[in-house]
């Protein structure tokens, strides 16, 4: 019998770290928990439509930073940063309202995505978009696919869709794949996400399975090595 298991959970520790960092109390679990959901599910729809990727949370005794990371940082940030300082400014708000306890030293941080087309949640969100705007969704996910398959590291890509497709009265499924996706492999790098496309008929579901090669941290580190060697050798 086979079992479904997340990309991104199944290679936790191995490969991901996890997206919430912190070290807490045992009484404090529960609050820092709640406000991690809470926040990050206000930013993910206060931000949705900036091609946000993850949202990471830091946290240590006295200070918490947040990590945005997008491919377009422009259009969170702002002209002379307004935006960001505003965003920063409705998160605390946000805290408040939440009776989140707010930290001495807040810190927001917005990272830039340097290959959006090898990134699962920003090619997820584009198929979304896709659909959203009345496009056929076959030609959707052919040319956004094509266009992760010509991303620099790419070397398989898998798109589900699955809902009312195309405004049929039945729910159908519709898959499309291109090159390998090893998926029980432990060192395979998949990224993985699930986007929500609402039309005027209902809502269709969107998986992305991007494969971008096996991860060796062992021969990494001895070819760093070897390299440090031969430059100090010279």
């Amino acid at each position: 019998m086979s079992k479904i298991v997340h990309p991104y959970a199944h290679r936790l520790i191995i490969l991901r770290d996890w997206k919430s960092r912190w070290f807490a109390d045992p009484k404090k679990y529960v609050s820092y928990l709640r406000g991690d959901v809470l926040i990050r599910q206000y930013l993910e729809k206060k931000l949705r439509g900036m091609y946000i990727s993850t949202i990471e949370i830091e946290r240590s005794r006295k200070a918490t930073r947040f990590m945005i990371k997008t491919s377009r940082p422009g259009l969170i940030i702002g002209r002379n940063g307004e935006g960001a300082t505003k965003l920063k400014e409705d998160i605390l708000k946000k805290m408040d309202k939440l009776k989140i306890p707010r930290p001495e030293d807040f810190k927001l941080e917005i990272i830039e995505v340097t290959n959006p087309e090898a990134d699962a949640a920003i090619v997820a969100y584009m198929i979304a978009e896709g659909l959203e705007k009345r496009l056929p969704y076959r030609r959707v996910i052919k040319t956004i696919i094509e266009k992760v398959m010509t991303a620099r590291g790419v070397e398989g890509a898998r798109v589900v869709l699955s809902g009312r497709l195309g405004g049929a009265d039945i729910a159908r499924t519709e898959e499309l794949k291109r090159g390998s996706i090893p998926l029980q492999t432990f060192r395979a790098d998949i990224d993985f996400k699930r986007e929500r496309a609402t039309l005027s008929y209902g809502t269709v579901g969107v998986k992305v399975w991007i494969y971008r090669g096996k991860i060796f941290a062992e021969k990494n580190a001895k070819k760093n090595e070897t390299l440090e060697n031969k430059t100090k050798s010279d």
